[in-house]
């Protein structure tokens, strides 16, 4: 009989107790292993290995090394597991049937005692972000597994898991069970938009400065890493009305859209720059305040299109084709100000001394009434000019606010999504041109419970992760085009 050794962390006794129990209602269950990082465990029946985290190279080989029986199970949460009916059964069947490296599946969370549907999305690609969402229960083909851990030549602290599951992707189909197989503890609460700048957190830093190198790594092993050579920028190739223009594109935002504007009026430039403002039919006032603002200002243009399935990349389209539009496109989002009023000039001054095509600026998140937030300042200083187009595919965001050389930009046209359209964006032009940052404050990120992501229910954020991982396989798949 095929049998799976299994290797879950330890941490509280209880908790590997009911883990156990679990495990050993299938008669497939080899050996368990517990991994321990101080004291070491005394649990009748299991084995033990001190690991010096639950993330390392290390403990990666130390699991390898003891990955005898057919198929291997990691279990990546300390609280307890508990697997649905015949769980284990299913899933080596579905990967003697798959031939599959991996094989996860969907799951249920029980969170206060409640228990709630969890599925996750299918792996592709592009789904080479840190973060991917497999459950806590992988079960790798040991074969797959020892191929991959053989072909380690660093030794991570943080990123070992990662760097097993994007090698075991690179000859191995990773496999996703559309089926509820567990049910694990969830003891994060957050709501989606207080999670989704985790990895932007200095603390994290160290982490996520591992993550790249296994990322840069194994995109040179699939042929998808670009080497430091961009394109050169000619600013002098048109003709433009101003030397700047903020797009700002807005619905139903009469709440914050005051703020917005008076904080591109209020911008000192040594440049001459304008505000055009693509107001997507609101229904709240939205539209008269700024016919108001408007009729004060002749910088502001404002426009209503007459196209009715505009998304947000698509009002960027009807702002950056407008004939006033200027040399450079600078992003505001409805809900958010400039710092101070040197922005524009500042972020317009990155695009002749970095001679890039795009620049990425940095904020500081807030709440409603513009004080700090943690994680404060999110710099995303983990960027290089070296290897910066490369990270780009890993990370889920590139930072804020984003400014456009408006040719590049007209050329390539901004997806009509509004979700993800900055993200492809960045992506796409970092393929062949250079991406200047700008490493200092000069954008105010308020958060508040109208934000769009402010709390994203399961189905939305696999639909927009879903996307992101598609994005970035379309533009793995150029950039290998490029490189052979």
């Amino acid at each position: 009989m095929k049998k799976i050794n299994c290797f879950i962390p330890y941490q509280d006794p209880d908790s590997v107790a009911q883990t156990i129990a679990s495990l050993r209602e299938s008669t497939l269950t080899g050996t368990i292993y517990l991994l321990y990082t101080q004291q070491k465990p005394q649990v009748a029946g299991c084995e033990t290995i001190q690991v010096d985290n639950m993330q390392s190279t290390q403990m990666v080989r130390q699991i390898a090394e003891r990955a005898t029986g057919n198929y291997t199970l990691i279990y990546t949460k300390a609280t307890p597991l508990q697997l649905g009916q015949f769980a284990l059964e299913r899933l080596l069947h579905v990967a003697d049937d798959s031939g599959a490296g991996m094989v996860y599946a969907d799951y249920y969370q029980l969170i206060d005692g409640e228990r709630k549907a969890l599925p996750v999305i299918d792996y592709q690609q592009g789904s080479v972000r840190d973060d991917f969402n497999f459950g806590s229960v992988q079960l790798y083909c040991s074969k797959a597994l020892r191929e991959a851990v053989g072909g380690m030549q660093i030794d991570y602290e943080f990123a070992g898991l990662y760097d097993l599951r994007l090698r075991v992707s690179q000859r191995h189909e990773i496999f996703h069970l559309n089926e509820f197989l567990y049910t694990e503890i969830e003891d994060d609460k957050r709501k989606s938009g207080e999670k989704q700048f985790d990895y932007v957190d200095p603390k994290n830093r160290a982490v996520q400065l591992e993550m790249e190198q296994a990322c840069t790594e194994h995109l040179k092993q699939i042929g998808a890493y670009r080497e430091p050579d961009f394109k050169t920028v000619d600013f002098d190739e048109e003709i433009f009305p101003v030397e700047a223009s903020v797009i700002i594109p807005v619905r139903n935002r009469v709440k914050t859209i005051a703020d917005a504007i008076q904080s591109v009026l209020s911008q000192e430039t040594k440049f001459v720059f304008n505000l055009i403002i693509i107001d997507n039919h609101s229904t709240d006032g939205t539209t008269e305040l700024i016919a108001k603002f408007a009729k004060q200002d002749e910088r502001i243009i404002h426009l209503i299109p007459a196209r009715q399935d505009l998304g947000i990349g698509g009002c960027w389209n009807e702002g950056v084709h407008h004939a006033g539009c200027g040399k450079f496109a600078v992003q505001l989002d409805s809900d958010d100000v400039y710092s101070s009023p040197a922005t524009l000039q500042t972020m317009v001054d990155a695009f002749y001394t970095q001679q890039c095509a795009m620049v990425i600026g940095s904020y500081t998140m807030t709440n409603f009434a513009m004080q700090t937030i943690p994680p404060g300042l999110i710099d995303h200083k983990e960027w290089t000019p070296e290897n910066g187009r490369n990270n780009a595919l890993r990370i889920n965001g590139l930072g804020a606010p984003r400014a456009f050389y408006t040719p590049v930009l007209r050329e390539i046209k901004v997806p009509n999504t509004s979700y993800g359209e900055d993200y492809a964006l960045g992506l796409r032009i970092s393929r062949e041109y250079q991406i200047g940052r700008v490493y200092q404050s000069v954008y105010l990120c308020r958060r508040w419970d109208e934000n769009s992501d402010a709390a994203l229910d399961i189905a939305k954020i696999n639909t927009y992760n879903t996307y992101k991982d598609k994005l970035r396989t379309l533009e793995m798949e150029a950039r290998k085009q490029l490189n052979r």
